[in-house]
């Protein structure tokens, strides 16, 4: 054991004896570095990992608003498309169903030339009702509307022209005559009202 000891101590003293001073010096300062530049690496790489994975997260962020932003128009259009659905779904039947109150004011307009109290008469006044009764529950319950067109600025959206007569008294194109009953459902016309137009005269200095 003790000769094993004095082996041992002999292997030191040649290795301390091989590394000279100056290079004792550098290895210690070369230590000395990398235990002080090791931090300042794991520091810098982390700050540039906290900077990616933030600009990843607005990223996501930005895409997660947008595609909420489109499905709730998404949702939006398709409870409006269903609405129209249902309040316009009676269309092709109202339009027929107009046809009948022009026959109504027809029938009217034919017995309201008859003396009051006479049976022409008060079957005049009956037909009369009977329209008025039809006309307000179509207006109530599926939203049918009358709207007049006398005396007011022609709109092509809304008036269809039969025929146009000149006039000094207007300043505009104006409905002079009501031909047939224009209709909406729901402030959407279902039929155009068939006007006459009266057109203003165009003056010789213009």
């Amino acid at each position: 054991m003790k000769k094993h000891a004095e082996n041992e101590e002999m292997k030191q003293e040649t290795t301390e004896s091989v590394i000279s001073p100056a290079e004792q010096t550098v290895q210690q300062e070369a230590a000395e570095t990398l235990q002080e530049s090791a931090p300042e690496d794991s520091s810098s790489n982390l700050v540039d990992r906290v900077a990616e994975l933030e600009k990843l997260n607005a990223e996501l962020q930005d895409q997660y608003l947008r595609k909420a932003a489109d499905f709730d128009n998404y949702r939006k259009r398709m409870i409006r498309e269903k609405q129209e659905a249902i309040d316009f779904a009676n269309t092709n039947l109202l339009t027929d169903l107009v046809q009948v109150l022009d026959d109504f004011d027809r029938a009217f307009s034919a017995g309201d030339s008859h003396e009051a109290g006479t049976p022409a008469a008060a079957m005049a006044e009956g037909v009369l009702m009977i329209r008025n009764q039809f006309s307000a529950m179509l207006e109530k319950k599926y939203g049918l509307v009358y709207y007049p067109a006398k005396g007011e600025p022609f709109d092509p959206n809304i008036h269809e022209a039969i025929g146009q007569v000149p006039s000094p008294d207007v300043s505009e194109p104006t409905v002079a005559e009501e031909y047939l009953k224009g209709y909406k459902l729901k402030d959407r016309v279902i039929r155009h009202a068939k006007v006459m137009v009266y057109m203003p005269v165009e003056t010789q200095g213009a």
